[in-house]
């Protein structure tokens, strides 16, 4: 079959549509999995143990189990107890929920590597907890933690395209119904493949840059 630029051409404006909902949903997934990520850290860093041991079933649960089973559980069974999402929202908070239990062990990482010097130092200066954790803690963690974070946003990237799953039209749910309207599969999974590629690639120069900005 030979290519048809008049089929990339049609496809475009689809195309348009399914990057616009896949940023969306990348974009809102790594703020969800970023802030749920840092909760379940703190969690786990509690003394009372009732607290430690369901966060730590439920985020073990969590990152042993399919995303694609997540999805499900969440569009198709959560309706039946009451709680309905529009596809995109329960899309956007799987991405995010299950993404969270690997960014906790980011934060995990960071905050241990942050000297056992810098403790002591807000101990002996009496600060609060919470401006130790605000102002002397964290601020060295995220330096630490943006490379790894990064390499999860790319992955959240690439997982996107499990959303047409749950009816989401992200780029490739586009490609798909493009083709097959149009019975046309290489020009539209073609341009996904390297919309992926430029997406991938323009996220990692952002992320170096920050990282960059972050160490000075």
């Amino acid at each position: 079959m030979t290519w048809d630029w008049s089929a990339v051409s049609a496809f475009l404006p689809h195309f348009r549509d399914g990057l616009v909902v896949t940023l969306q949903a990348l974009a809102l997934g790594s703020l969800i999995s970023f802030s749920l990520g840092l909760v379940w850290t703190l969690l786990m860093r509690t003394p009372t143990r009732w607290v430690r041991w369901p966060v730590g079933v439920v985020t073990e649960f969590v990152r042993n189990t399919p995303l694609l089973v997540q999805l499900f559980f969440l569009f198709y069974v959560l309706p039946e107890w009451g709680l309905a999402f529009s596809a995109l929202t329960t899309g956007v908070l799987a991405i995010g929920l299950h993404y969270s239990t690997y960014t906790m062990q980011v934060y995990r990482a960071g905050i241990e590597a942050v000297p056992v010097g810098q403790w002591e130092a807000a101990t002996a200066l009496s600060l609060p907890a919470r401006r130790t954790w605000c102002a002397v803690i964290l601020p060295q963690a995220v330096r630490r933690v943006v490379p790894p974070l990064g390499n999860y946003v790319i992955s959240m990237l690439k997982d996107t395209p499990v959303l047409m799953s749950i009816t989401v039209l992200e780029m490739l749910g586009q490609a798909r119904l493009f083709s097959q309207q149009h019975f046309r599969f290489t020009e539209p999974v073609t341009v996904i493949g390297v919309a992926f590629i430029v997406v991938s690639y323009l996220a990692s120069v952002l992320l170096r840059t920050l990282e960059r900005r972050l160490v000075r």
